[in-house]
């Protein structure tokens, strides 16, 4: 008995760091747990315990039920936006003032105004088409042929010669020029200048024809300048869709660019970076793939964040819009609709997807240290005895 009473006051000390341990809320961890981070705060810097008190932000859960009212809300773009021409993007090629044309008059009859005697065609020297946009050809004068494309041009050449002589047949010709040839200035294997021909060089003939987009390029964005006007579009959606292929214009300049929209990743994540789109559709799955999964063994599956803000003229009371400017999605990953929500939700530019921490890693940080606390008092006492 003695040689216990004798160990009493070296016991105790240990005891009380082991219930200083345990009741301390401060111990290091990588990021804060659920209840942390969504307890909202006031003005001033009361904890909001009822509606009645006014909220940071807003609470939304990825469900079966929400992800239709969630794809109504509007979108966001870390950059400039852009739009894209409708159909192929206007006419064929239009002849330009400043083209050179070659235009070639072929007759059937002997006595002609346009041929010598024996002679069935009548070559023309090269034509540069006038600022105002007009030809000057012989029998006929000043004709308008810029805004037209190669073959209606030809078409109005030859109505016209069929005056002066019936038999007439036009061939017309587009010498190359500077306006009649599109640029590709970036992003491509062989930049340059590229012919355009009459039947139309769409956006993916000329980067073809360049020599294509390196596969080092993430998710490649294609531009086009025209005139003072920039249309963007990204590669893969030119490449699905037949549509958005538009035809060129002469004069046009393109370039690719990576794309520059990008989300964050924090908390219990696999990594803790900032993550560029692979491509122009990243659901909430498929983030949590890019950024490597949930740390093992601290991260809360049913802890899953994804912050946002809006446009605070975006918000809306009836839930046609954001409730709120600042608002955090949740993703319980644990669930059959969490997990198939989460493949349906979109993210977009600017997210962070916080993994938070798993309230089970606190209880089992503190056990193994009163774990310990209690192998050092077990020490003590077999060095007492």
């Amino acid at each position: 008995m003695r040689h216990h009473a004798d160990l009493r006051p070296k016991f105790l000390p240990l005891i009380a760091v082991a219930v200083v341990l345990a009741g301390c809320s401060a111990a290091p961890r990588g990021s804060g747990l659920q209840s942390e981070v969504l307890q909202s705060r006031t003005a001033a810097g009361q904890s909001a315990v009822d509606d009645a008190l006014p909220q940071d932000f807003a609470v939304e859960p990825i469900t079966r039920e929400s992800l239709g009212r969630y794809a109504n809300w509007p979108a966001r773009s870390q950059g400039r936006s852009y739009g894209w021409p409708k159909g192929q993007g206007g006419k064929p090629n239009q002849i330009r003032p400043g083209d050179v044309i070659t235009i070639s008059v072929w007759v059937s009859e002997d006595n002609s105004l346009l041929t010598a005697p024996n002679q069935r065609v009548a070559e023309m020297p090269e034509m540069t088409v006038s600022p105002t946009g007009q030809l000057f050809l012989p029998y006929i004068g000043q004709m308008q042929v810029a805004g037209q494309s190669q073959e209606e041009a030809r078409a109005a050449i030859e109505a016209a010669y069929v005056k002066v002589t019936p038999s007439a047949q036009v061939q017309l010709r587009s010498v190359e020029g500077r306006q009649s040839s599109a640029s590709v200035v970036s992003g491509v294997a062989k930049p340059g200048s590229y012919p355009l021909t009459d039947s139309g060089v769409t956006v993916l003939d000329i980067l073809a024809l360049s020599g294509g987009v390196p596969q080092t390029v993430i998710n490649p964005q294609v531009r086009v300048q025209r005139g003072d006007t920039t249309y963007g579009i990204s590669l893969d959606r030119v490449m699905k869709d037949t549509a958005l292929n538009i035809r060129l214009q002469g004069g046009d300049r393109v370039f690719v660019e990576a794309d520059e929209n990008y989300f964050l990743s924090l908390g219990a994540s696999g990594t803790q970076a900032q993550h560029y789109f692979p491509q122009d559709r990243v659901s909430a799955l498929d983030a949590l793939s890019i950024i490597g999964g949930l740390a093992e063994a601290r991260a809360d599956a049913k802890g899953i964040l994804i912050l946002r803000s809006y446009d605070p003229e975006s918000v809306r009371a009836d839930g046609s819009g954001p409730r709120h400017a600042r608002t955090i999605f949740t993703i319980d990953l644990t669930s059959a609709d969490g997990l198939f929500s989460a493949g349906e939700f979109r993210i977009q530019p600017g997210d962070l997807i916080y993994v938070t921490e798993s309230p089970l890693l606190t209880s089992r940080n503190v056990l193994t240290l009163i774990g310990s606390v209690f192998g050092l008092a077990v020490q003590a006492n077999r060095l007492g005895n």
